[in-house]
């Protein structure tokens, strides 16, 4: 069976929320650089006006290491 995938995210909120979320995602690219990170899956959405998300996608078996130091708001499993 295929290791789950863990989607990690950062919650930004406020009027600056959408351009702080596209800056946090470079800032996720370089972190999979340096660590040498297989899964190279990140983005950020607008959820309104006033909230946007950046995530990172990580094989389960390394969501801890990554959660422990990045400090993702929260995660959920992620689906295709």
């Amino acid at each position: 069976m295929a290791n789950k995938k863990i989607k990690l995210i950062w919650d930004f909120r406020g009027p600056a929320a959408y351009k702080t979320a596209e800056h946090h995602e470079i800032h996720l690219k370089e972190y999979i650089t340096i660590e040498g990170i297989e899964l190279n899956n990140t983005g950020f959405t607008q959820i309104n006006d006033m909230h946007s998300i950046a995530y990172m996608v990580v094989e389960e078996t390394n969501m801890i290491a990554v959660r422990d130091a990045l400090k993702p708001h929260r995660g959920e499993i992620y689906t295709s």
